[in-house]
């Protein structure tokens, strides 16, 4: 930003701050004043958004994602953990975002990086409801949020949700899985199953997807083939040895390679026995285990939701966990336009602080999306950005007719072509001939 984004920009004129007085600490020291006014602007941005969109919080998307630092970060904040980002190299720091059905952010808090999702659902729920009330919201979850406490104290206190389920859950419902009755489809590649919980407090919705299906049957496979390659490749090397072999060596070659290809892990049973008929004297022994085919072709594509509201259809419970993708969407727009990862900052506040900037840059380009949306123009703020950043502003130059070497300078911007032209009408906006600095505007001469 001080070095080449404010110049290529109006703001010096808008401002009133000229490029030379925009530098690295300054914009640091504005990340300090901005820090402690965390809740104050969230609890403006629900209000003002709630009235610019007509928007409503009743159904509030929990998800978590991970972003990582580099050089060396404040170790109480930046630890290592589980890395979306695929870099375990490095430090992080967690982030819960909270938004609404249309994906307008609510809110945020900031874990520790070694913290694991589950652990944060009654702080995250907690914190929300102090700030913006508890109504009668209904929460949606990822199934890394579930644990038997996090379901007990969210039944206990009476609160709304629906939530993904881990696939280990699956077997509870084997029989139902089997069953071919009772499958309504609802999408043309979706089909979906309510059972009910065994104490009737919740209700379980079993859904089928065939692309999904499709999806995770190749990678039973790729897997599979590289896991038997890899076998393969160790038994000829055990029978090939001519002198004996590491027992303990083996078995970690062997741990490493279920690890790589853990999907299909269990499906090998996989044996090192003495043999002192060979060189070696290890045999290695592998088969696969055709229960797990069995269940495998039987639960691919297949997933768990789980919910307490029993007033809804099956398509309504799919519908709003579907809607998740809002949240995971909102981490992709983070880390990919506005820059969240990686962090550079050492200090916990000013970490803090540069992840309180890409929330309201997130925010900007949610509102610039629905402004977009509302007009017809579709829903990717990169085109509109895109179009627009080819209007310019020019400076012309007057001398002075009183014989002085005197000069007066009007920054005008360029008049739109026709394409620019019509998007501005269609978005309700209208350019100024020339840039003016608001009135009262310090360190500012008025010509």
């Amino acid at each position: 930003m001080a070095e080449l984004w404010y110049r290529s920009t109006a703001l010096e004129d808008l401002l009133g701050v000229s490029t030379e007085d925009i530098y690295d600490e300054r914009l640091y020291r504005a990340l300090d004043r901005l820090l402690p006014h965390k809740e104050t602007i969230e609890k403006h941005l629900v209000k003002r958004l709630g009235e610019l969109f007509d928007l409503d919080y009743d159904l509030l998307l929990y998800d978590v994602t991970s972003t990582y630092f580099e050089g060396v970060a404040d170790p109480s904040i930046a630890k290592r953990g589980y890395s979306r980002d695929h870099r375990p190299d490095c430090v992080q720091v967690n982030i819960a975002l909270v938004v609404s059905r249309e994906g307008m952010p609510l809110g945020y808090e900031i874990f520790a990086g070694n913290t694991t999702d589950v652990t944060t659902v009654q702080q995250i729920v907690k914190g929300m409801e102090d700030r913006f009330g508890k109504v009668n919201r209904v929460w949606v979850m990822d199934r890394g949020m579930v644990s038997a406490q996090n379901m007990a104290w969210l039944n206990s206190t009476g609160r709304r949700y629906v939530i993904g389920t881990p696939r280990a859950e699956l077997r509870r419902f084997a029989k139902q899985i089997a069953e071919k009755t009772d499958w309504r489809q609802i999408r043309e590649d979706i089909e979906v199953k309510i059972c009910a919980g065994p104490d009737g407090s919740e209700t379980f919705l079993l859904c089928r997807s065939l692309s999904r299906s499709e999806k995770e049957k190749a990678m039973h496979e790729r897997f599979s083939n590289r896991i038997e390659e890899g076998l393969q490749s160790l038994g000829r090397r055990i029978e090939q040895s001519q002198s004996a072999l590491d027992r303990g060596a083996l078995e970690r070659q062997i741990g490493r390679l279920l690890e790589r290809n853990s999907r299909a892990s269990a499906r090998y049973s996989i044996s090192l026995t003495q043999d002192k008929a060979t060189p070696a004297g290890i045999r290695l022994k592998w088969i696969a285990r055709p229960e797990w085919d069995n269940w495998a072709k039987l639960t691919e594509g297949i997933y768990i939701l789980r919910s307490n509201i029993h007033d809804w259809t099956d398509e309504e419970l799919w519908k709003t966990y579907i809607q998740l993708s809002e949240a995971e969407a909102a981490f992709r727009i983070q880390k990919s336009d506005l820059c969240v990862r990686p962090i550079w900052h050492h200090k916990q506040d000013r970490i803090k602080a540069h992840i309180l900037i890409c929330f309201l840059a997130y925010v900007i380009w949610k509102t610039l999306q629905q402004w977009q949306s509302r007009a017809g123009l579709g829903d990717s703020p990169r085109t509109i950005l895109a179009e627009l950043s080819r209007i310019h502003a020019a400076d012309i130059v007057l001398p002075l007719d009183d014989g002085s070497k005197h000069e007066i300078t009007l920054r005008c911007v360029v008049r739109p072509d026709r394409e620019q032209e019509l998007l501005l009408q269609r978005l309700g906006l209208t350019l100024p001939e020339r840039l003016r600095p608001p009135a009262g505007t310090p360190n500012v001469v008025a010509t």
